[in-house]
C-alpha cells in the first residue's frame, strides 16, 4: 500500500475534516497539512487532501521557509497539484511573507543625546544642505515619527513654528524633539538656532507639549542644547 494513501476526507468524522475542523475548534487546532489541505481543498483518488499536503511538507522536511521557495513549477511536480492548486500555495506563502514584513518593528526609545544622534544618521549623515527634523515621542520617550519639517540651503532653513506643533499635535505626541544638520561641520549653534529654539520651548510649555532637546547634527558629532544646559 502507498505510505500516503488514505481515506478520502468527505469520508472522516466531521471534527476531523479541516475546514470542520477550523469552525468547530478554531484555526490554531489545525496542523501544517490540514492548513494547506484547505488550500488545495481536493487530493486525488488514492490520496485525500491532507496526505498529499503531509507529501509535500514532508519533501521540504517540514519547514515552511523551504515550502515558500518552492515554484509553482516544483509544486506541479507532485501528483494531484495542478497549476490552480500550485498558485493558491504560493499565494499564500507570499501572503505570509508579506505580513511579516508588515509586523511593526520594536520602536525605538530615546534615553540620550547620543540615541538621538544615531536615530538621525540615514536621514543626514553625507547631507549637504541643511535639513530641519521634528522627532515625534510617547510619553515612554519612544519614537512615534521622525519628520522632515524644512529643507534649505548649505547656510540654513526656515522654520514655522506652526507647522512644528501642528504635526505633533495630529499625532499625539508627548514630546518633541528638534534636530537639524550644519553641512559645514560647525558644531555650536547660531544666534538664529538659539532663538528658534527658545521659541519654540516657550510654545511648547504653553501647549504642554516640552520640547526635550535641539540636537546639532554634523558628520563627525553633534551638540545637544540639553546636555549643554541651554535648552
Amino acid at each position: 500500500m502507498n505510505a500516503f494513501t488514505s481515506i478520502k476526507i468527505s469520508e472522516l468524522a466531521e471534527a476531523d475534516r479541516p475546514r470542520e475542523k477550523l469552525l468547530l475548534k478554531g484555526k490554531s487546532a489545525l496542523t501544517d497539512a490540514e492548513l494547506i489541505a484547505i488550500l488545495i481543498g481536493s487530493g486525488t483518488p488514492s490520496m485525500s487532501a491532507v496526505d498529499l499536503s503531509r507529501h509535500i511538507l514532508s519533501s521540504v522536511d517540514h519547514n515552511l521557509s523551504a515550502l515558500a521557495r518552492l515554484s509553482i513549477q516544483d509544486l506541479k511536480k507532485f501528483k494531484g497539484i495542478g497549476e490552480a492548486k500550485a498558485i493558491t500555495i504560493v499565494a499564500a506563502m507570499e501572503l505570509s511573507r508579506r505580513r511579516k514584513e508588515a509586523e511593526p518593528q520594536v520602536k525605538p526609545k530615546i534615553t540620550c543625546s547620543k540615541d538621538i544622534y544615531e536615530l538621525m544618521k540615514p536621514e543626514l549623515f553625507d547631507e549637504q544642505v541643511e535639513h530641519f527634523y521634528l522627532i515625534l515621542l510617547s510619553r515612554s520617550n519612544q519614537v512615534i515619527k521622525k519628520q522632515q519639517i524644512s529643507q534649505g540651503g548649505t547656510a540654513g532653513t526656515v522654520v514655522d513654528t506652526k507647522i512644528v506643533f501642528k504635526i505633533a499635535l495630529e499625532h499625539l505626541a508627548q514630546s518633541l524633539i528638534l534636530v537639524h544638520n550644519h553641512p559645514s561641520g560647525n558644531l555650536r549653534p547660531s544666534e538664529q538656532d538659539k532663538r528658534l529654539t527658545e521659541r519654540m520651548v516657550k510654545i511648547g510649555r504653553e501647549l504642554d507639549l516640552p520640547v526635550l532637546d535641539h540636537v546639532i547634527f554634523t558628520d563627525h558629532g553633534y551638540f545637544s542644547f540639553a546636555d549643554d544646559g541651554i535648552l
